[in-house]
């Protein structure tokens, strides 16, 4: 709702700034005002607001001035047209759904690039990043991990993959395009002491892995 609002408001600025220009033509300007109208009526009409009857020239009808039976056929006709581009609307979303699902059908597989440019946590030591793609409504992954392991001065491990940590998750079929939510989840593995204050070398341990932090973002 909300970004078609947007959309709406997006179009009627311009409209507005073609208008107060002064430029069109009278039959371009009259046809670009019944545009503006028509535009404010099927969002007043999405909006549940109250429906403005207007004349042929897009004007609002004056009921001090029009007749009550007036004023009721140009109701039933405003009406008429909101319901009709509405209808119009709705059976345009349903062929682009329709193609999209056809598309989707008709392409064995897809896949997401990835290209980590850097680790801004502070850590404190050696980790590991783990990225994955995961379901949150069946709580799954839906993808093997991609290992990336970060040196406790914030860099790779292998330097000489800097500026090129890419993988691209791949065989993601139209099944996987059809989960409702998909997320890009990012997670982060300390490797060194069980402790990070732990500075007594008698209980220095290293190599141990501890759960640091981890993220997330819609993805698909």
């Amino acid at each position: 709702m909300f970004r078609s609002v947007r959309h709406m408001i997006y179009d009627l600025i311009e409209w507005r700034s073609q208008i107060l220009s002064g430029t069109l033509p009278q039959d371009e300007l009259k046809e670009l005002k019944k545009k503006v109208t028509a535009k404010i009526d099927y969002g007043n009409r999405i909006l549940d607001l109250d429906l403005v009857v207007r004349d042929e020239d897009g004007n609002i009808l004056d009921p001090e001035q029009t007749s009550t039976i007036s004023l009721f056929r140009a109701h039933e006709i405003a009406s008429k047209q909101v319901e009709e581009r509405l209808q119009e609307e709705k059976s345009q979303k349903q062929n682009i759904d329709i193609n999209r699902q056809a598309k989707f059908a008709a392409t064995p597989s897809f896949a997401l690039f990835v290209n980590l440019k850097n680790v801004v946590c502070k850590i404190g030591e050696d980790a590991e990043v783990l990225m994955s793609l995961y379901d949150p409504l069946e709580s799954k992954f839906i993808s093997e991990n991609y290992l990336v392991r970060w040196s406790s001065c914030g860099l790779p491990k292998d330097i000489d993959r800097l500026h090129n940590l890419r993988a691209v998750f791949t065989d993601l079929g139209s099944k996987d395009l059809k989960r409702e939510k998909i997320s890009f989840v990012c997670q982060i593995v300390r490797v060194g002491r069980m402790e990070l204050r732990d500075n007594n070398t008698r209980k220095l341990t290293s190599g141990l892995r501890r759960p640091f932090g981890v993220a997330g973002n819609w993805a698909l």
